[in-house]
């Protein structure tokens, strides 16, 4: 689905970011967590059905990945599956750990919360990557001050509802500053 582009260099090279490109040039977006298991499949799923929805699935590339390798291979949590499936999303993704590669292949990195945040920046620190790294939750509209989706995973089921929520939320709005920034130019 990339298109080739003249010159040297990666189609996201570090010439350009989304606020100098329209929404007619490919943006990619990876979300992490600690396994991916749990919350960045939830992201993954919940924002890829959005940008669906919105007829952009050939301009957003998304993935998700984690910052741990317990999980690598397996599919996501059921209990994340099952409340997804719950609100019409299916989750996808297989879990893998995040590649120091993945800094320069994705132009946003989306850490849900503070440890994956700082893995991720010591990552960039330490190899380089042109990736604009975020904590997720600087896109929740009602986040007031919370910074993190908490790690639903030793939980009750009740906390996969709230974490879901707090996605969709915030996917929806990731999406709108993606908009608003590739309209912008």
């Amino acid at each position: 689905s990339m298109s080739p582009r003249a010159g040297p260099g990666p189609v996201h090279s570090d010439t350009y970011n989304l606020g100098t490109r329209h929404m007619s040039e490919s943006i990619s977006v990876l979300f992490v967590c600690l396994g991916n298991i749990c919350r960045s499949p939830m992201a993954e799923g919940v924002f890829r059905q959005l940008v669906e929805e919105e007829g952009l699935d050939g301009l957003i590339r998304i993935d998700s990945a984690g910052t741990g390798d317990w999980h690598v291979g397996e599919a996501p949590d059921p209990r994340a599956s099952g409340v997804a499936r719950k609100n019409g999303v299916e989750l996808r993704s297989i879990a893998r750990t995040i590649e120091v590669e993945d800094l320069d292949h994705f132009d946003y990195v989306l850490a849900m919360d503070l440890e994956n945040l700082h893995d991720i920046q010591a990552l960039q620190r330490a190899h380089g990557g042109d990736a604009s790294i975020h904590l997720f939750r600087d896109f929740d509209p009602d986040a007031e001050g919370e910074q993190e989706v908490p790690d639903p995973y030793f939980g009750g089921p009740g906390g996969f509802d709230r974490v879901y929520e707090m996605i969709h939320r915030t996917s929806g709005n990731l999406l709108d500053h993606l908009r608003s920034e590739a309209d912008a130019k």
